[in-house]
């Protein structure tokens, strides 16, 4: 059946879009809310369209129902329709279907019909009651604090904002706003504190929560102990006060007072006053030319001492030994002119005899040295190195280890340790054991030794030249009044001698939070050591370093700011020693220093990037080397437990480490200390240290264990903490569980991997509170185990006494290291100057096989990085510097002597082969033309160097 239009039809057809195309819907109806009882208008727009009707819930909309416009789009002349309807409550409200009540469009045109889309229709509403309501909070500073807040139910879904004494809050970095209603506050700050209120609205109305108050409190906290007071008697057993108070920080809104007690006291022993006493008269002199004689007697029987009275009465005696008939004036004016004219001629002929003798003397002492510098060193005698010190013995109040509690047996004086290192005096650490044992520390008597040494004598040392004394020190030769405060002042260096000038530093060290450990002394040509005691840290300047006339004030100083600084951004880098200056700037030395620090990393895998930094100008940190590549800036020599440097530029230095793989390790100092818990009679507290093992890092435990009281209650042990991402737990074990209790929940603690890995030579501290149950129970037996997660474990066993009455105050901080602070001159080194200077005269000279030095420092073991040496003026006076520093704790010479008598032995078997071989020798050193069967010279000197 066809179809066909009309004229006019046609017409119209054009007019509505008979172009070819469906009604296209230019607006759609939305959904839409009706409040309360307004009705809603539901909209729909569509071109070309002949007619728009609405269908709401599957049903047509009555036409009378529709209000409809039509106009021509005047760009294409097409018609656009627009028909829109009203929807009521109660047409919402009657409706009664699976789904919510709604609407679309339908649009016609002569090619057919178009929908749009479904348009719902709900009726809005906000329910008064929240379903949770928050709640109020007190939470103790730098806590998290967590405010829930569930909406009433509503259509649509309400709307939650957050007041704060009716203030909107916002989401910063610290609080968040947007987790599911709540609001969060990561760490809590006072400014926190107030009235919190829980805001939902919607299009219908708005509706508010009950208010929660949060609280922010602060538990108050202990300041530091205020200085002892001064003994409350002048004389005798008395008590001694200090105290502290609960303001750091003070207890604020309802927070916890201090624990403990704000008052201590002590007794204490006042020394009294000894008044003087004479000694004996001496004997009477002869008679004087006066014609007296004469005694004396001093006021030393006893010394008076601390204000004692002096002693009363004369300290000379005389009488006239002629009875008053004295003829000193007529025999002086009868002596004959003649006999005084006498004496003047024998007087100038002795000293004329003098003089000649010593220049004699002179003369043929010249002649002796030269001639014994015309024999060369064919066979080196290392017996030398082993007379060249003594080893003398003298009587310790001590055995075993005195930080743990057994050391508080009686000591045996009977016992004699023997000593052959320089003599140690103790720090300000130990005053206590210097006072109670004087005579282990009083200087020695002048000692003497001989060396008798067929190696000395082939050096062209005579035996008495190869007599050592070791004198008395002079009271100056550890200048410890005169090292300069390097905490509040800039550091200076002074020169002195013939050439004064002052150098500035340019940059001092700022002023840290706790104060430098630091050692300084004055050094010249003859060299020296610098210690910083107890910390694994020292300098060695070398013999002839410093010019001849010239005095340098050196120092040492161990930083103790935050080290974060030294450690780079971008890489994982951790601290494996401390920070070290040396100085002063501008210090002029001929040749390199020798310094030794110690680390706390495990070398003997190659899990590590170790290199070595030094602080710039503008305290910055750059790298001067690492230990794995070869410089000639630079020589460092890492051993297991430190690191041996050869620095020719004074200034902050530092070990760093970079770990290549998780099984890099590095060495922890595990160590339980104990003491009575001061608010409770029948508490005792211990507390376990895990620091970087390294000797200055377990100073500062030292230092807090002091103030608190505390006693070693164990052997220190070492853990290998590996860096594979796991923490480290600790746990208190095999308590008693009928004698003592502990608080709930602290039986086991936890350190992090990062607080552990990157501790930066601080220490970390965790506490185990116990009480017993009766005051009977004297004896505590525990063990405590520390274990890094799929790593390594260590025991540590208390057995201890908690008695008053039972223990014995120890000084437990008693190192057994040197604890000297500087030495000088020969007393410095191991290696005597003149056998030190025959070395290097040995072997600095070049000959035809190659570099001597290069044979010594593979002997020594030092066999890398030789370019170093190669460009010092005397490689093997550098080489013997950097043996000082390797054996300076051990104080024997025996790797030194094993190493020369290796030599020695290559050339006492060039001897031994003269059949076959000529030997040429020359002043200072051995040439060899050798011709043998099989081998050519160039394959003797190759297996020789």
């Amino acid at each position: 059946m066809s179809c066909s239009l009309s004229p006019g039809s046609r017409s119209d057809a054009l007019q509505h879009g008979t172009s070819g195309t469906l009604p296209h819907f230019l607006q759609e109806p939305d959904d839409a809310y009706i409040v309360k009882s307004n009705p809603i208008k539901l909209k729909c727009r569509a071109r070309p369209a002949l007619q728009i009707f609405f269908k709401c819930n599957g049903e047509w909309v009555h036409q009378s129902q529709h209000q409809s416009q039509e106009h021509t789009d005047e760009s294409t002349g097409l018609k656009i329709r627009e028909v829109m309807i009203n929807v009521s409550r109660q047409q919402v409200e009657d409706f009664h279907g699976p789904e919510d009540y709604w609407c679309l469009c339908v649009a016609w045109s002569h090619l057919g019909t178009s929908k749009s889309r479904k348009a719902t229709v709900r009726i809005a509403y906000l329910r008064k009651n929240f379903e949770q309501d928050p709640q109020g909070r007190e939470v103790p500073i730098k806590g998290m604090i967590v405010l829930h807040c569930r909406p009433p139910e509503g259509v649509p879904v309400a709307e939650v904002e957050w007041l704060k004494n009716e203030e909107p809050v916002s989401s910063d970095g610290n609080i968040d706003t947007r987790a599911d209603h709540n609001l969060i506050i990561q760490e809590a700050r006072l400014s926190d504190s107030g009235n919190y209120t829980c805001l939902a609205s919607n299009i219908v109305a708005k509706r508010r929560s009950l208010t929660a108050t949060v609280v922010i409190f602060v538990n108050g906290g202990w300041s530091l102990w205020t200085d002892w007071s001064v003994c409350n008697v002048p004389c005798g057993r008395g008590v001694q006060k200090r105290s502290r108070t609960c303001t750091n920080p003070a207890p604020l809104n309802g927070g916890a007072f201090c624990e403990g007690m704000s008052v201590q006291k002590s007794t204490c022993n006042a020394l009294c006053p000894v008044d003087g006493g004479w000694a004996e008269w001496t004997e009477w002199t002869v008679c004087s030319g006066e014609c007296e004689r004469q005694r004396s007697r001093e006021c030393t029987a006893p010394e008076p001492k601390r204000g004692g009275r002096l002693c009363d009465g004369a300290a000379l005696g005389t009488y006239n030994c002629t009875g008053g008939l004295c003829t000193h004036n007529l025999l002086h004016d009868a002596k004959p002119q003649g006999l005084e004219g006498s004496s003047d001629v024998a007087l100038y002929s002795g000293l004329a005899a003098g003089v000649v003798t010593v220049v004699v003397l002179i003369v043929a002492v010249t002649l002796y040295r030269r001639n014994q510098s015309e024999y060369g060193v064919d066979v080196i005698d290392s017996s030398a190195l082993t007379g060249g010190f003594q080893s003398f013995s003298f009587k310790t109040a001590r055995q075993g280890n005195p930080l743990l509690i057994s050391s508080s047996l009686q000591p045996d004086l009977t016992v004699s340790r023997t000593y052959t290192s320089p003599i140690c005096f103790q720090d300000s650490m130990d005053k206590e054991l210097i006072s109670q044992e004087p005579s282990l520390f009083d200087p020695l008597p002048d000692l003497k030794v001989k060396v008798h040494s067929s190696f000395m004598v082939s050096l062209g040392v005579s035996e008495r030249g190869a007599e050592y004394h070791a004198q008395k020190a002079h009271p100056q030769t550890f200048p410890r009044g005169l090292a300069p405060d390097y905490s509040g002042v800039r550091v200076e260096g002074t020169l002195r001698g013939r050439r004064e000038k002052s150098l500035l530093a340019p940059h001092a060290p700022s002023t840290p939070s706790r104060p430098p450990l630091r050692t300084s002394g004055v050094l010249g040509h003859a060299g020296g050591r610098l210690v910083v005691p107890n910390t694994g840290v020292s300098l060695l300047v070398p013999h002839g370093g410093i010019a001849e006339d010239t005095t340098w004030e050196m120092y040492m100083v161990i930083n103790q700011e935050d080290s974060s600084s030294t450690l780079s951004e971008e890489s994982q880098e951790v601290l494996l020693s401390p920070e070290v200056t040396y100085g002063p700037p501008g210090l002029d030395l001929s040749c390199p220093v020798a310094m030794t620090i110690a680390h706390c990393a495990e070398v003997a895998t190659d899990n590590w990037s170790i290199r070595l930094k030094r602080q710039t100008q503008d305290n910055k940190w750059e790298e001067v080397m690492s230990v794995e590549e070869e410089s000639t800036s630079c020589y460092c020599l890492l051993e297991a437990q430190c690191c041996h440097l050869l620095l020719e530029s004074p200034g902050r230095y530092a070990l760093v480490g970079e770990p290549l793989s998780q099984e890099a390790v590095k060495r922890l100092r595990l160590a339980v200390f104990g003491s009575a818990d001061n608010t409770n009679p029948l508490g005792y507290s211990l507390r376990v240290y895990c620091v970087d093992n390294t000797p200055y890092a377990f100073q500062e435990v030292a230092s807090v264990e002091r103030v608190k009281g505390g006693r070693l209650l164990e052997e220190p042990k070492t853990l290998l903490f590996r860096g594979n991402s796991f923490s480290l737990q600790l746990s208190i074990q095999d308590i008693p569980q009928f004698l003592w209790s502990i608080k709930p929940f602290t039986t086991c603690q936890e350190f992090s991997f990062s607080q552990v890995w990157a501790s930066n030579q601080r220490p970390l501290q965790c506490a185990f509170s116990l009480e017993r149950y009766s005051p009977a129970s004297s004896q505590l037996s525990c063990k405590i185990s520390v274990r890094q997660v799929k790593g390594q474990e260590q025991i540590l066993q208390v057995y201890t006494s908690v008695v008053e009455s039972e223990k014995e105050v120890v000084p437990f901080f008693t190192q057994s290291n040197c604890t000297t602070m500087s030495l000088t001159g020969s007393r410095a080194f191991k290696i005597p100057l003149s056998i030190r200077q025959r070395i290097c005269a040995t072997f600095d000279t070049t000959n035809a096989k190659g570099k001597d030095w290069q044979l010594l420092a593979q002997k020594l073991h030092i066999d890398r990085n030789l370019c170093y040496f190669a460009r010092q003026e005397s490689p093997s006076a550098v080489i013997l510097s950097l043996w000082e520093a390797q054996h300076q704790d051990t104080g024997d010479l025996d790797s030194l002597a094993s190493a020369l008598e290796e030599i020695g032995k290559v050339h006492s078997s060039t001897h031994s082969t003269s059949s076959r071989a000529t030997t040429l020798t020359t002043t200072g050193t051995t040439t060899r033309t050798t011709t043998t069967l099989g081998c050519s010279t160039e394959e003797l000197d190759t297996e020789f160097t």
